[in-house]
């Protein structure tokens, strides 16, 4: 007869203590038993009783179920880390990951820590090498900021987890305006620009008030005050969530600190939970969900980008913003795409074609040179406006996914351009594809011979070589 596995939630407990304020031995106390077991049972050195189970959830009015449930995150975290291809060939259990998981929370965080370390040394790497370029670019505070998301795979659990808890306690409250009033005193006020000065929000301590520039849309506003509200409130988690990394530019710091903050905004307007479970419902349909949850177009493809929290993972993206003139202003990797770091992408992607019409969805089967294929979706986004005579700035966004999540999407289902058999050819950059047909080309691959056309010209406005 199969023996009932012992439940060991050490990480999860000494989450619950440290959340509600408590030191080992006031929870000893509440629960009527000795500092020492508490200070066991958080070291996984035993396991949590049912008894005990049922008294934490009577005493701080749990969930039962709540502490099971976070018990298994460490176990999904590791197992997340260990598909990666380096670990390929070795024989890993699910029993025995999460074994190792809840038996040893210390080792696995280590190691946790050192695969992060690890990824963050690999982008750097691919940054360096990158477009034939020798030189080191570590200095560089955007590409910094890009190494330490792209590490983590713009996913941070413990901002999903505080966030949501958060966003329960807004709705008690009727919202992020009643909220702020009733958790800090502070009144939301919306003035015109020229008040403003420049500003689109700003927190005046001295009057307790928030103030948002009254030109922005619903969207922006809302997410104007959930950053906020990430900014009084989730300081502790984005901190902690920063001290990861380990950053050589003040400017690489704060704009992750930026990044982090939006991060728990977004998850605070769209929680985890919620929003993963509306975007299987809805085949990732961006505009219905942002509806849904009062979103923006762009706010709502963001998120899409960050559902691989450990054991709830949901479809993988790839999102990249574009200017008319194919500057990059974000750029976010879930799913494997290979970006250009340095100079333009392809002009051949729809991204770049997307402002020919503006905010209508285009869709795209996508084939890189080395066979894999994507599927995109793309539209122009517009920020700023508001008013007669306001600057506005077009930008266009792409969102996709590798072509085996593709099913999963109401686009590809939709698609009237063919299947992924039908997919445009298309190159990282000029400077990496070695397609030679292409007549879009801009450079000549590296390390790749011109030719003269003194008797012969094609299509394409550069010859070159086979190698």
């Amino acid at each position: 007869m199969a023996t009932e596995r012992r439940l060991y939630v050490g990480p999860s407990l000494r989450r619950l203590r440290r959340d509600l304020g408590l030191t080992q031995a006031d929870m000893a106390q509440d629960l009527e038993v000795s500092a020492s077991y508490i200070a066991l049972l958080e070291r996984n050195h035993r396991p949590l009783s049912a008894e005990m189970l049922v008294r934490l959830a009577q005493t701080y009015r749990l969930d039962v179920a709540t502490l099971a449930a976070e018990s298994g995150d460490d176990s999904a975290r590791l197992q997340a880390a260990l598909r990666d291809p380096m670990f390929g060939g070795i024989e890993l259990k699910a029993l025995e990951v999460a074994d190792a998981a809840a038996n040893f929370p210390g080792v696995t965080e280590a190691f946790l820590r050192l695969y992060t370390a690890y990824r963050e040394e690999q982008l750097a790497l691919a940054d360096r090498s990158a477009d034939g370029r020798d030189g080191d670019d570590a200095a560089d505070p955007v590409a910094e900021s890009r190494r330490f998301l792209a590490a983590r795979r713009n996913c941070f659990p413990l901002l999903d987890d505080a966030a949501e808890r958060l966003a329960q306690v807004v709705a008690g409250n009727e919202g992020l305006v009643g909220h702020l009033k009733a958790r800090h005193g502070l009144r939301v006020r919306r003035l015109p620009p020229d008040v403003m000065t420049g500003a689109t929000r700003r927190l005046d301590r001295h009057r307790r008030e928030v103030l948002l520039d009254d030109t922005l849309d619903t969207a922006s506003q809302s997410f104007q005050l959930a950053l906020q509200t990430a900014y009084l409130e989730l300081e502790a988690e984005i901190g902690e969530v920063l001290s990861e990394g380990a950053f050589e530019t003040e400017g690489g710091q704060r704009l992750t600190r930026r990044a982090l903050a939006s991060y728990a905004a977004a998850a605070l307007l769209m929680p985890y939970t919620a929003f993963a479970r509306a975007a299987e419902a809805r085949r990732y349909d961006v505009e219905a969900l942002g509806r849904q949850f009062g979103a923006s177009f762009e706010q709502t493809a963001h998120r899409l980008t960050t559902l691989q929290k450990p054991g709830q993972e949901r479809a993988p993206f790839f999102f990249i913003r574009v200017d008319e003139a194919g500057n990059v202003s974000k750029r976010l990797d879930g799913a494997g795409f290979p970006f250009a770091r340095h100079g333009g992408g392809c002009p051949l992607w729809s991204v770049h074609q997307a402002f020919r019409t503006p905010r209508q969805i285009v869709t795209q089967w996508l084939e890189l040179p080395d066979g894999q294929k994507f599927f995109s979706i793309a539209r122009t986004v517009t920020a700023g406006g508001g008013g007669f005579g306001a600057p506005r700035i077009e930008r266009a966004i792409a969102l996709g996914c590798a072509e085996e999540h593709a099913h999963r999407l109401v686009y590809a289902q939709d698609h009237r351009g063919g299947g992924p058999e039908q997919a445009t050819p298309i190159g990282v950059t000029c400077r990496l594809c070695h397609r030679a047909e292409c007549a879009a080309r801009s450079a000549p691959p590296i390390g790749r011979q011109i030719l003269p056309d003194d008797f012969r010209r094609t299509l394409a406005p550069f010859g070159f070589s086979d190698a």
